[in-house]
């Protein structure tokens, strides 16, 4: 399991400000030279990609295309983010993709042809993929049947339980405008705005009080200053994304306005915020580490490993069910192809890309999120050049490559340097 390290500033020095964030800064360097990347090579990559397709193409760069970016990625995104608790105990799930098939059909059917009100429908989709988790944690904790034959068994056996679900292949439309506005719709700009400066102001809060405690404690620190400047960077980046997506992105502004922050962003940020919670501040996210890192080790203190292990596969399959509702909400209909074709091979492409370990103990849902912006800026911008899906297909699997690869040195190197 890796830990973070942190900088203690050294008592006495007064301009100590200064010297306290160069020694965080050298820390930080000397965390990355010992493997601990994070999440450096994503966000490298997403800067990367953005200059690149921004250079070639420069709709890419666009407002409209902004938004069209949040809807494409938000379905591997969320199911990503799930996958990240099943890599972290070092299981994986195949199933994860037929599954939010699976779920979006049987929303599908109790919304459009039983007539269901909209809570129904996607409370049972979300309790269907909570039934698959537990069903397939139970196979795999219980009878100890690898992870991946389980999985890949349930990959196949939902592609055909979706298709008894759609009578061999209908396809449903959704009318439902609630749903419909799950992937389509749009914030009010004052909404937006309100969103904006309640999020920053709870994340300041929080940073702060992280701080203060720490250092009335007399616990090892980050600066003050460093403290301050992430809060005043994620202010600025979300500002910027606010008012960006505010801005008119309608062609025909008079037939049609396009404007607002999407709501699937807000889904995608509050799912963000409750999945860190839970990975870095429960006893729960603290124990997946530790049966992650050593099983063993994890068993011999106390932790209830066989609980961890299927609440993971739980959370994965219900993060499935959300991701199929955004898939189904932003293609107005559920098909035999809903959650099959690359949706699974993108999704894991996306948490391994944004640094979660193969290997298992490490992962984050902010790698899931970063991976998942990677997949989407790369089929969207090769789209717009009009290349093939063979092209975007074999980029995505060598980005993927490389991030694994990134991984397995990354691990060599903690090793060398005593890191497990």
């Amino acid at each position: 399991m890796s830990t973070q390290v942190e900088s203690r500033p050294e008592a006495g020095t007064e301009p100590g400000a200064v010297r306290a964030v160069a020694d965080h800064v050298k820390g930080y360097w000397a965390e990355v030279r010992s493997g601990e990347v994070g999440a450096l090579p994503a966000v490298a990559g997403i800067i990367a990609l953005c200059v690149f397709f921004g250079i070639s193409q420069p709709v890419f760069l666009s407002v409209g295309n902004l938004a069209n970016l949040f809807g494409q990625g938000a379905a591997v995104a969320c199911i990503a983010m799930g996958l990240v608790f099943v890599l972290v105990i070092g299981e994986i799930d195949l199933s994860a993709g037929f599954a939010s098939g699976v779920c979006a059909a049987i929303m599908a059917v109790i919304l459009t042809n039983w007539g269901m009100p909209w809570p129904l429908a996607i409370g049972a989709a979300i309790a269907t993929g909570v039934v698959i988790g537990l069903l397939l944690g139970t196979l795999v904790v219980k009878l100890g049947i690898p992870s991946f034959v389980v999985t890949l068994a349930a990959f196949l056996a939902f592609q055909g339980i979706v298709l008894m679900i759609l009578e061999e292949g209908s396809n449903i439309t959704i009318h439902n405008e609630t749903v419909k506005a799950v992937a389509g719709g749009n914030l009010e700009r004052w909404q937006g705005w309100t969103l904006l400066v309640l999020t920053i102001a709870a994340y300041g809060a929080l940073q702060m009080n992280r701080w203060r405690r720490r250092v009335a404690r007399s616990l090892v620190h980050e600066p003050l200053a460093v403290v301050a400047a992430r809060i005043a960077s994620l202010g600025a980046l979300l500002t910027a994304t606010v008012f960006l997506l505010n801005l008119e992105r309608s062609a025909n502004p008079q037939i049609i306005s396009l404007t607002g922050v999407p709501v699937v962003v807000v889904i995608l940020g509050a799912l963000f915020a409750v999945w860190t919670f839970v990975l870095h501040r429960t006893r729960f996210g603290r124990h997946l580490y530790a049966v992650g890192g050593n099983r063993e080790a994890a068993v011999r203190a106390g932790v209830n490993v066989d609980r961890v292990r299927i609440a993971a596969f739980v959370i994965c399959s219900g993060m499935a069910a959300i991701g199929g509702i955004v898939a189904a909400s932003r293609a107005a209909s559920v098909d035999p192809n809903t959650g099959g074709s690359n949706v699974l091979l993108l999704s894991v492409g996306a948490a391994v890309i944004g640094g979660a370990s193969l290997f298992g103990g490490k992962g984050t849902v902010r790698a899931a999120l970063l991976g998942g912006a990677v997949v989407a800026i790369i089929n969207n911008g090769m789209g717009l050049m009009g290349l093939s899906a063979g092209v975007r297909f074999g980029v995505t699997g060598a980005v993927l490559l490389l991030a694994a690869g990134v991984d397995a040195m990354s691990r060599g190197r903690g090793k060398l340097f005593g890191r497990h």
